[in-house]
């Protein structure tokens, strides 16, 4: 028997994963009352399968990687991975899919927690359907923030449902080892798991519609990836789409390619990108469409809804799809509800708590691949699309003293871009091993502006990986 309450809020919050604890988060602080509703568990999908089970599989595969080129480490070094080991840290990484810290957290925080699935049901209003089949309806004062996410998508394949194929929560939830991984897609979720399926004992086939792997960012990364993934086993084949596959009676797929090839897997994962989590929750209640995208101006305010009062935060909007830039974008829709509700004037412009600016100009990323790769701001086939007059500075990383420390062979390579008239970084891109922590600097320098005759004044450590900044800009200068 279904029951009906109404409650009020100052501010509800739809999905409690990393964006919208951070909303409730920033409002709660501020004084006003606050609910988070989840339907799944809380802490989100980086928390339990994205994030930190992703790179808890990643890490021992990337150590093994560079300790095996390290003179003087012990050879055991070079025997397979411990599947169990690895997976048993995967999965108190993962919490073991179980929420009650993060839980604690949020009573801690004073932010109040309702279990189940939340729809929009007008204006300031969210209808939520809880585990024991009541109804629960909330009522906001000021603001309701969709904080929803993304879900991985399938290709529109007959049949592919009865594959029983992984999505990016299969792979990085995933008992054991499959014997034979096929891997549709070639972006980030794609070669990550690639690489550590392939290093915990599975046979991996990559298999990419492009013509390398990770077509976003500039192609030597992708090279120096797919170089490294064929040298560990895997078999990467590009410009291939997938036009049919089945699973028969004995439980293995069997894969019909583009180019007339056939691969034969025991698991199937589609990594071929995602889409909104918007299909159920209420929508069409304020003239959006379900399933949409929610397009947001830089107050993360939802445009196409009058008022001022509906919100979208983190991937459901589009606007940047990593779990760091939802924090951000948190933070800023945190300031502007608890702006408006105080009736205080939006600070407007570029440098102000109220808008967001660098989930569009300089969004870092990081791809935990061997070799590692780091990209933040403009890649140079995105500067020629939009004209822009760029100075592109290429260094062999290889020739760093510091490099070198860390693996005599390595292998890797950084540039930046230097836009001529402004004689400032608007985008840079480092592959190799460690390159990661290079990116924070990266990001610094581009969303500061920072002016390259300042850049000369910042000196690096030696011999650390860092001194590519040096290297890069004497490139630049002797050009």
């Amino acid at each position: 028997m279904t029951s009906e309450n109404i409650r009020t809020y100052d501010v509800i919050v739809i999905g409690a994963g990393p964006v919208g604890e951070n909303v409730a988060d920033r409002t709660t602080a501020a004084g006003l009352s606050t609910v988070l509703v989840e339907s799944e568990l809380v802490g989100g999908e980086c928390s339990y399968w994205a994030c930190e089970p992703s790179k808890a599989l990643l890490r021992p595969a990337i150590l093994r990687a560079d300790a095996m080129h390290v003179p003087g480490i012990d050879p055991a070094v070079k025997n397979p991975l411990d599947v169990e080991a690895v997976l048993a840290h995967r999965d108190r990484m993962a919490a073991e899919w179980k929420d009650d810290d993060q839980v604690q957290w949020v009573k801690s925080a004073g932010i109040d927690l309702l279990r189940g699935h939340g729809r929009l049901a007008g204006e300031r209003e969210v209808s939520v359907e809880t585990p024991d089949g009541a109804t629960v309806r909330l009522r906001a004062r000021h603001a309701v923030a969709v904080c929803t996410g993304s879900s991985a998508v399938l290709p529109p394949l007959p049949g592919v449902e009865n594959l029983k194929p992984w999505t990016s929560r299969e792979a990085t939830s995933a008992g054991k080892p499959p014997g034979r991984l096929a891997v549709v897609g070639a972006g980030v979720v794609g070669v990550e798991m690639a690489t550590a399926w392939q290093a915990l004992g599975s046979k991996v086939t990559l298999l990419a519609r492009e013509e390398g792997l990770l077509p976003r960012m500039e192609p030597f990364a992708g090279e120096l990836v797919a170089e490294r993934l064929r040298e560990a086993g895997a078999d990467v084949r590009l410009n291939v789409s997938v036009v049919a596959a089945g699973r028969g009676g004995d439980g293995v797929i069997r894969i019909a390619l583009s180019d007339g090839g056939e691969v034969e897997a025991d698991e199937i994962l589609f990594a071929i990108g995602r889409g909104p989590r918007s299909k159920d929750i209420g929508l069409d209640t304020v003239g959006l469409v379900p399933g949409d995208w929610l397009a947001t101006d830089d107050s993360l305010t939802v445009t196409a809804v009058p008022g001022g009062w509906l919100y979208a935060v983190g991937d459901v909007n589009r606007r940047a799809l990593f779990t760091h830039q939802g924090k951000y974008q948190a933070r800023i829709a945190g300031a502007v509800i608890v702006a408006r509700a105080r009736g205080e004037r939006l600070e407007t412009g570029r440098w102000t708590p109220h808008g967001a600016t660098a989930d569009g100009e300089a969004v870092p990323g990081v791809v935990f691949t061997d070799p590692e790769l780091a990209s933040v701001g403009l890649t140079t086939r995105e500067a020629e699309r939009t004209g822009g007059d760029v100075d592109v500075v290429d260094y062999e990383m290889g020739h760093l003293a510091g490099a070198l420390q860390y693996r005599p062979d390595y292998r890797g390579r950084a540039r930046i871009l230097i836009d001529r008239d402004r004689q400032v970084v608007v985008g840079a891109t480092f592959a190799g091993p460690g390159v990661g922590e290079l990116l924070y600097s990266a990001t610094v320098a581009i969303t500061g502006e920072v002016p390259v005759e300042r850049l000369w004044h910042a000196v690096p450590a030696f011999p650390t990986i860092s001194e590519v900044w040096l290297r890069l800009l004497e490139t630049w200068r002797d050009s």
